[in-house]
């Protein structure tokens, strides 16, 4: 059985960002964003760390009512 992949992209410039995940690495995708935006090389930054733990929050939302319903 497959695993469910998860997918949050983000577009600055010329850079794409991708992000694949699990269910349940949740965390493990924010300390990324946070490991980019503390990485002066990138041009990620804690406002697109911000903007992809909200889309990520956002989706877990959505998940959970569908659960309630």
């Amino acid at each position: 059985m497959m695993k469910e992949i998860r997918q949050l992209s983000l577009v600055k410039g010329e850079h794409r960002y991708l992000f694949r995940y699990h269910p349940g690495n949740e965390a493990d995708v924010i300390g990324a964003f946070a490991n980019l935006a503390g990485d002066g090389s990138t041009e990620f930054d804690w406002f697109d760390a911000a903007v992809m733990s909200y889309q990520m929050g956002r989706r877990i939302e959505l998940e959970l009512d569908e659960l309630r319903s």
